[in-house]
């Protein structure tokens, strides 16, 4: 498919063709964006005092907490941006290459 996009600077509103399209409402739950990170956020549990900065700054809300507690990383939508690591005034999270962290895993089961 191929759209003609001549004149585009001078197209009122109704005039730009229709791209993607989000149906219905939903959340950042069911859409799962882990799978594309390039780099991921490594907890230390015992580096870690709990002041949850991670908590607060995360921009997806990926670092978990229970009871003012840190209780792990949601690697399922967590991006790998390194936000939590960057404001960790303790050093309880580094970034590892996403390659390196799976092969990481299979070799500990």
């Amino acid at each position: 498919m191929s759209w003609d996009i001549s004149g585009y600077e001078k197209w009122t509103w109704d005039e730009i063709p229709l791209g993607a399209m989000t149906l219905e409402g939903g959340t950042g739950v069911e859409h799962k964006t882990g799978d594309w990170r390039v780099k991921r956020p490594v907890w230390d549990k015992e580096k870690c005092k709990n002041c949850l900065f991670c908590w607060v700054y995360c921009p997806d809300n990926c670092c978990e907490a229970k009871d003012e507690t840190m209780v792990g990383i949601d690697y399922e939508h967590c991006k790998g941006c390194g936000v939590c690591a960057q404001v960790c005034p303790f050093d309880a999270i580094h970034m590892m290459g996403e390659k390196d962290a799976r092969a990481e895993e299979e070799g500990e089961h």
